[in-house]
């Protein structure tokens, strides 16, 4: 893996020593992980709890370059004090597939702290996917009456001013003719240039490329047909070609079309930097190999202690075997609804109390709004000088200030239903952990971290004080050594039955 290092230190207790012992810890994690680092951010003399920080917000941007794969912190308060922040800036992370590392702690602060992270993480991300689901049902109905919605307009197209598609007359005698030119055998490069010559452009003005006719010559909506998702409209659109002639440049095509590249599939590896090895504490990273014999490719985790011949000795283990039997840990949790209740009266609990940093800022906050009061009197009495007018705006300056630290302190223990949180917890039982992205989703939200050894391994699962501690059988140490990945008996979607 790549990372870079964060650090901070606030203005109150701490001084610039301070941050060369944070990047001294980071880079021994570093060092024993096999982490390079690229680089590190740094802010002095600024507070977690805001956002405003110029290496902080340089890094988060940064993070969509996709230059690093983490982020290590010294300690997670480095990175944020407002769990608001944190669940904010750690989805943006994570859409960017960035993660955050702690240098110094294994298992997160509290319960409550990693459950109101989550909660706020979590919702937003089912939030996002529920509005998904509105805006994709608004633009299916558009697809349904013909309507454009939205992207990169096929060239020889334009929208009128109730958003449907028209011929453009003078281009579209051009794309008939690329078609004929295609299937009566003139190759795709000549059919580039023709068109290029005769003054077509993309939607973006742009000279056309072989790779973007070879797009316009697949394109249905030259029969008219209109193309969204899962639906198919024909004649939803006026025709350019006919389906004669699109057929006959299909069939050339097909014919032309060259094998593709053999790629060696990526797998995921779902339980990176979760996954840590109970002798030495190191991570276990995923690693495949092929056989000899089979010329399968198998894929495993591996301590990066043994990987580097840094003295550990932990075997290795299956990547399927492991991840399904950590899914199954999930399953359990999530499938307790009685667990759901307990934790939707922990979550009510927690935001039934004010933090306590509210009572002083609003108290701050009505002095502030009184010294205003009186100074605007004074101006109406006639004291009006430039020493007053200088007070008067540090005094607006400060309630601003004082306002907007309100508003965080509040928005860090947002007001949400019980209803809404249990069915939020809820909807993991319907999910398909066959599904790829389903799996990552359940580990990243539950899981925080596994220490797994020899004979066992324990799991600290989110939302519950000490770990899960897990036996293995002798099936299960059979099944773990077995190069044929046995069938998992976990099912689609989470059942109280699955096992692997």
């Amino acid at each position: 893996m790549q990372g870079v290092i964060y650090a901070r230190y606030s203005s109150d207790n701490q001084r610039e020593e301070s941050i060369e012992g944070q990047l001294r810890d980071c880079k021994a994690f570093a060092n024993k992980n096999e982490i390079q680092i690229l680089g590190t951010y740094i802010d002095r003399a600024m507070s977690a709890k805001t956002d405003n920080r110029p290496d902080f917000q340089r890094m988060v941007k940064d993070s969509a370059k996709g230059m690093f794969d983490v982020i290590i912190v010294w300690k997670l308060d480095r990175f944020a004090r407002n769990r608001f922040d944190a669940a904010y800036y750690k989805n943006i992370l994570k859409k960017n597939k960035v993660k955050v590392i702690s240098a110094t702690e294994t298992i997160s602060d509290t319960p409550e702290g990693i459950l109101m992270e989550s909660l706020l993480e979590g919702y937003a991300e089912y939030y996002s996917a529920e509005l998904a689901q509105k805006v994709t049902r608004g633009m299916t109905d558009n697809a349904l009456k013909g309507k454009y919605n939205g992207g990169t307009l096929p060239v020889g197209y334009t929208i009128d001013s109730d958003q449907r598609f028209q011929i453009d007359p003078l281009v579209a005698p051009l794309i008939v003719q690329a078609f004929e030119r295609y299937a009566n055998g003139d190759s795709m490069l000549t059919v580039t240039n023709f068109l290029n010559n005769s003054g077509v452009r993309t939607a973006r003005h742009t000279p056309l490329t072989i790779n973007s006719t070879t797009r316009m010559l697949h394109n249905r909506r030259y029969l008219g047909e209109y193309v969204f998702k899962d639906i198919s409209v024909p004649g939803a659109i006026p025709a350019i070609v006919s389906q004669e002639l699109f057929d006959r440049v299909q069939a050339r095509m097909a014919r032309t079309k060259k094998a593709p590249a053999q790629h060696k599939a990526e797998d995921d590896y779902i339980l990176t930097t979760k996954l840590r090895c109970g002798k030495c504490k190191c991570f276990m990273v995923g690693e495949s190999g092929t056989s000899h014999t089979e010329k399968n490719v198998h894929h495993y985790y591996k301590c990066v202690s043994v990987k580097y011949h840094k003295g550990c000795d932990k075997k290795t283990v299956r990547k399927d075997w492991i991840e399904n039997l950590v899914l199954e840990q999930i399953q359990k949790l999530v499938m307790d609804n009685d667990w759901i209740e307990r934790l939707a009266d922990l979550l009510m609990d927690e935001l039934s109390k004010e933090s306590d940093a509210i009572p002083v800022l609003k108290k701050q906050l009505a002095e502030a709004e009184k010294a205003i009061e009186n100074m605007l009197n004074a101006i109406q009495s006639g004291i009006f000088t430039p020493s007053t007018k200088q007070r008067l705006e540090s005094l607006e300056e400060q309630k601003k200030n004082l306002l907007e630290q309100i508003a965080r302190e509040e928005l860090a223990k947002p007001q949400i239903s019980r209803e809404v949180f249990v069915t939020w917890l809820k909807h993991f039982q319907t999910y398909d952990i066959r599904d790829k992205e389903q799996r990552q989703r359940l580990v990243d939200h539950f899981v925080n971290v596994i220490y797994l050894y020899e004979d066992h391994f324990d799991i600290y699962l989110n939302f519950r004080e000490g770990a899960v501690s897990v036996e293995f059988s002798e099936e299960m140490l059979k099944a773990s050594k077995s190069r044929k990945p046995k069938k998992c008996n976990i099912s689609s979607d989470l059942t109280p039955s699955g096992a692997p």
